[in-house]
Order: structure tokens, then C-alpha cells, then sequence
């Protein structure tokens, strides 16, 4: 049986592997041969907070003028300085001559009034998760862009298909999902939406390769590929440690494996009180309850799912273990006691299924745009070639078998119609045709 913390092939077979499928994901399908590709020469971005900052900055580097808005000036200020002084950072480490941080920042203008954007070619709205802050962004920019201008949002979650009702425009409006830190990240998810045109397509994807991204191509629906996925990851993770598994314990066997930080690290440093404020009752119970702990709000407060000393290195917390017991005995779930490897199956292989459901679903063209995105925007381990690889190596029955033990533990896991027919077969994911989007 293959052992999930060792390499999922020879470093050959990994590489080429990798290089094909992402050589392969700016290949969309259904795109006619010679469609308009549209000149973007002044990009508009909504937010100069740390994404829309960081999704500025890609732009600048290539020499398209950015108009930046924000909705107050401390806010402006404050972010186009944060611009100035990474510019700066990577001048002093030569990664750059002195004077380019001027003619970077030169092409930045920044602005409180969306009426600037009026003559903008792309529009990027890079605000916080807010569906009707979201919509009325777009009834507006409907009003003030120029026609044909594109509007993208970058959300990492909502409705584009929603956001695009509210203009006149829906052919215009597309997803344009940045990793942050948007300037170093190499993904850029591009999200099809329902009306989405061909031309719009074929501009974003000529654009990624522009500013020097990897590009992958999703559907509409919640969480698109990567944080769909994660979802997942999280569901299994959560209900481990319903079960008595230790948060530390589950992140050790990620480190294992080959991700940089686990499920609880990543927590902790992103800040646990993200969308929670004193007294909610969220869909994360056992967050809650350390979030009331004051201050633990992870590495920013000092104390999170871990205890960190100044240098911000975390050490197990005898508080969050006893936490987590007190949760744990009050949760139903029968007490555990589980391996590196089994953390790994439990976790790892409903993310496998749910990329399943996904192609399933036509929400991504191929098993390998999935990998692509993992391994480019979500610190998935290279020796592993990314999940659908992964799930091609271990054999898709062990997936479809852990899975399954996993969904009825868990209810929020549905097991894949594709996964069940593929493990029957003995089919691989890398045997699937490429097919478009279904919008």
C-alpha cells in the first residue's frame, strides 16, 4: 500500500507530470481559434487593503497603469504606502534597480471616487465577503465603466452569477480569484460564470499570462476548485477533532506529508476571529470557544490553537487541550485515537472525492487543472503532484473506500457519483477527456 507521506512517483515522473498539466490548463475548451482578445492597457482595483494592494502590484510590474479606490483616506494612504515599502524591500535585495521602485509606483494613482474608473478596460472589486456590498459595488461600476470595460470581482466564494445580475452587463463579469499575497502568489483562479463571454475569457487568461500567473479555469459554484476542496479538508479535520484528536496531532501529519502549515496553523496565522465577533455561535463551534478565551485570536494575539512566543513559534496549548476535551465530550462522536496516516486518509481523501464531484459537476475542464490549482495556490507538496495525481497513485478504490467511512461520520460529504464509477472500473483520473465549463 502506498504510504502517503512518501513521494507519489520519481521526481521525472512528478515533473513532467506537472509541467504538462499546466502547460495543458491555459488550453480552454470550446474557445474558437482567433477569439477577440481585448487590449488592457489601465486596470481599475476596488480595495487597497492587503489583496487589492497585492493584485495592484501585479499590474504595476508589467507596466499597466492601476487606479486604485478606496472610501477613505487613511485607508488609501496606508495601503499605497504598504506598495511603496515591498517595492522598496525588494529594490534593497537587488531584486531590482533603485530606480524602479519610482516608475513601479508611477504607475499607481490612487482615488475616492469610483468615477475614476470610467475609463478603465478591467475593473477588479477586491473588497471583504459580502454579497450585497458586492452587488451594489457592481450596480455602480455598471453605471460608471466605459462599455466593454471587464468587471471582475475577487471573491473567493460568492455567487459571480449573483453578483453579474445586477448590471446590464453580464456578459462582461468574471471571476478573478488572486492567492494572497496576490503579488507573490502564482495562482489566479479565473471563474466562468453563466453569461461570461468567450472574449472575456480569452482576455483573462491572456492577461494571467501577462502578469505571470498560472492560470485555471472554474465553474461557478461555492468555493469554485481550491477552497470547495478545502472545505472539505476542514469538514474531515473538524470532525477528527470531535473526536479527541488533538489540533497539533492533525497539523503534524500534515507537516508529514508535505504542507508547510496544517489546517490549525493556517488558522491561526490567517487570525481565528475572521468572521466572528464576541458571542457568535458559528458554523465552528470549537472556535468559538477558544475565540471567548481572550485573546486568543492566533499568531496577531499571541495565542490561537497555539501558544506562540515572541518570535511567533507555536508550542502545543495545555488551555486549547483542554478545550478540545471539553468539546470533544460533548460532541457524540466516539473517542479516537488515530495515526499520522490515518489523519492523512481522513482529511486528504474527501478533498480527492470532492475534486471528483467537481469534474463530475463540469465545474473544472480536467482532473490536472485541479492539481494545478493545489499545487500553485494552496502549498500542496510537489512530490505528491497534486490531489487528482495523488488519488490516480494511491487507486482510487482506497479513496472511495475512506471516503465513504468518512460520510457517514461526517454529513457534509458526499460521496462522488464519479468516483464510485471510476473506482469500479479501475479507471484514473488522468483518463478523463478535457470538457468545458458547464455554466
Amino acid at each position: 500500500m502506498t504510504t502517503l507521506t512518501a513521494p507519489a512517483g520519481t521526481t521525472e515522473e512528478i515533473s513532467a507530470y506537472i509541467a504538462a498539466a499546466t502547460k495543458a490548463s491555459w488550453n480552454v475548451q470550446g474557445l474558437a481559434a482567433g477569439t477577440e482578445i481585448k487590449p488592457i492597457k489601465k486596470v481599475g482595483v476596488l480595495g487597497a487593503g492587503t489583496m487589492g494592494g497585492g493584485i495592484s502590484m501585479n499590474f504595476a510590474n508589467v507596466g499597466i497603469e492601476v487606479t486604485i479606490v478606496e472610501v477613505q483616506q487613511a485607508a488609501l494612504d496606508r495601503g499605497i504606502g504598504v506598495i511603496r515599502k515591498n517595492y522598496q524591500n525588494s529594490a534593497d535585495k537587488g531584486r531590482f534597480p533603485q530606480e524602479e521602485v519610482g516608475i513601479r509606483m508611477g504607475m499607481l494613482k490612487g482615488t475616492l471616487s469610483r468615477a475614476d474608473l470610467a475609463d478603465c478596460d478591467l475593473i477588479i472589486e477586491a473588497i471583504f465577503e459580502d454579497m450585497a456590498i458586492k452587488k451594489e459595488i457592481f450596480a455602480d461600476l455598471d453605471k460608471i465603466a466605459k462599455p466593454g470595460a471587464i468587471l471582475a470581482t475577487n471573491t473567493s466564494y460568492l455567487d459571480i452569477n449573483e453578483i453579474a445580475s445586477v448590471t446590464k452587463r453580464p456578459q462582461d463579469v468574471i471571476g478573478l480569484h488572486f492567492f494572497s499575497p496576490a503579488n507573490v502568489m502564482k495562482l489566479l483562479e479565473i471563474v466562468r460564470a453563466k453569461h461570461t463571454s468567450d472574449t472575456v475569457v480569452a482576455t483573462s487568461m491572456d492577461l494571467a499570462k501577462k502578469i505571470g500567473k498560472v492560470a485555471a479555469l472554474a465553474g461557478v459554484c461555492p468555493g469554485f476548485i481550491g477552497n470547495r476542496m478545502l472545505a472539505k479538508r476542514g469538514q474531515a479535520s473538524s470532525y477528527l477533532v470531535a473526536a479527541g484528536v488533538m489540533p497539533w496531532d492533525i497539523d503534524a501529519a500534515f507537516n508529514k506529508f508535505g504542507f508547510k502549515m496544517g489546517p490549525y496553523q493556517m488558522s491561526d496565522l490567517a487570525g481565528l476571529d475572521i468572521g466572528w465577533k464576541p458571542g457568535a455561535k458559528t458554523a465552528n463551534p470549537l472556535r468559538d470557544m477558544i475565540c471567548e478565551r481572550t485573546p486568543r485570536r492566533g499568531q496577531k494575539s499571541g495565542a490561537g490553537f497555539y501558544d506562540y512566543d515572541e518570535n511567533r513559534i507555536g508550542r502545543p496549548s495545555p488551555e486549547v487541550e483542554a478545550i478540545v476535551k471539553e468539546f470533544a465530550s460533548n460532541s457524540g462522536v466516539a473517542p479516537r485515537t488515530v495515526t499520522h496516516e490515518e489523519i492523512l486518509e481522513e482529511c486528504v481523501f474527501p478533498m480527492i472525492n470532492e475534486g471528483a464531484a467537481i469534474l463530475e459537476e463540469g465545474m473544472a475542464q480536467r482532473a490536472g487543472d485541479i492539481d494545478v490549482t493545489w499545487l500553485n495556490g494552496y502549498g500542496f507538496p510537489q512530490d505528491k503532484g497534486g490531489p487528482m495525481f495523488l488519488g490516480d497513485k494511491v487507486g482510487l478504490q482506497r479513496v472511495l473506500d475512506v471516503t465513504e467511512r468518512v460520510a457517514k461520520a461526517v454529513p457534509e460529504i458526499k460521496v462522488s457519483n464519479l468516483l464510485r464509477e471510476m473506482a469500479k472500473d479501475g479507471r484514473k483520473f488522468a483518463d478523463l477527456p478535457a470538457q468545458p465549463i458547464k455554466v
